[in-house]
């Protein structure tokens, strides 16, 4: 909590391509962890003594940029504040009238409709190519992400097993259509997808989506069929101690022909953007997908939830509300 501070912003006026915005809700997720490194990777780090940036849901209150006018609900990259002005670099998106006038609640466009469910979608379906009758492994399938592909599997008729801590995120993952839960905090991690496995009637696991790493990617080679596809998104084990596991099991790749691939969910996302949404949506709408949230309220409680989400204090998405 000493690495975070709550500074007061001057008031600015617009210049062209700006919009002034109050927001309502604010996103954190684990990515930003590695923007707080000064390593080269695939986006800039945040600096010290600047505002965080991060996804958010805001109203426009005043606008100097085409196709935005005040009470516009927008999706943008200028979080961890209460408002302010952004412009053309915080990528706005003025959220779609008819979802929002359908009943969706705003905030689904930081998950389900957003950045986590197009991570899930991406990953399952364009990465790791799964397709119905796969049996696919998921850790912390108790998280945004997490919980997104295990929903989106099922709604493809793939054979899904979970991984999560404890017996409440257990029991919500049994809740989205799990065919199987791996407990980690119950015993190793292969012992229980092994368990699982046997219990399902499987001999291993086609498809592995990783948001952990550590134990968990080492349980799925040492269970991947041949020919199996990692889909690798996260790896929240590591991002602190900075202390990578042993890969006991690495060795399988070669045999079992195993193809692992790291994505960025802006790689494909605007190729595929349309798809999503219609897909998606459709899959809101019909019940198959749902999401529960974990909410601290207000500016200051950011840091504490963005901690937060590394102890595992958040069952699906964790959000900030202002």
């Amino acid at each position: 909590m000493d690495d975070f501070a709550l500074r007061e912003l001057p008031e600015a006026p617009l210049a062209r391509d700006q919009l002034r915005v109050r927001n309502h809700w604010l996103s954190v997720d684990p990515y930003m962890r590695g923007r707080m490194n000064d390593a080269k990777s695939y986006t800039a780090s945040f600096q010290l003594g600047q505002p965080m940036t991060g996804g958010a849901i805001g109203e426009v209150i005043e606008s100097h940029m085409d196709g935005f006018a005040p009470g516009d609900l927008i999706l943008h990259m200028g979080g961890w504040r209460d408002g302010g002005v952004i412009g053309l670099d915080m990528s706005p998106f003025k959220l779609p009238a008819d979802s929002l006038a359908g009943g969706m609640p705003p905030q689904t466009f930081l998950h389900n409709m957003g950045l986590t469910g197009g991570t899930a979608w991406i990953g399952l379906l364009r990465v790791a190519a799964a397709k119905a009758g796969d049996t696919v492994f998921v850790s912390a399938a108790a998280g945004a992400v997490g919980s997104a592909v295990v929903q989106i599997a099922k709604a493809r008729e793939m054979i899904v097993i979970g991984s999560a801590g404890g017996a409440e995120k257990c029991a919500w993952i049994s809740e989205l259509g799990a065919d199987a839960v791996v407990d980690y905090k119950a015993g190793p991690v292969l012992d229980g997808l092994a368990a699982a496995l046997d219990s399902l009637g499987k001999p291993g696991i086609d498809i592995y989506f990783d948001n952990v790493g550590g134990e968990h990617l080492d349980a799925a080679f040492a269970c991947a069929n041949d020919f199996a596809r990692f889909a690798i998104c996260g790896m929240i084990d590591v991002y602190n101690d900075g202390h990578p596991q042993q890969m006991h099991h690495l060795i399988r790749t070669i045999p079992a022909r195993i193809r692992m691939e790291g994505f960025i969910y802006t790689d494909q996302f605007f190729d595929c953007m349309e798809e999503f949404y219609a897909d998606m949506g459709g899959l809101i709408a019909s019940g198959a997908v749902t999401m529960r949230e974990t909410v601290h309220h207000g500016l200051e409680a950011a840091p504490d939830a963005f901690l937060g989400l590394f102890a595992g204090a958040n069952i699906g998405k964790m959000l900030v509300r202002l």
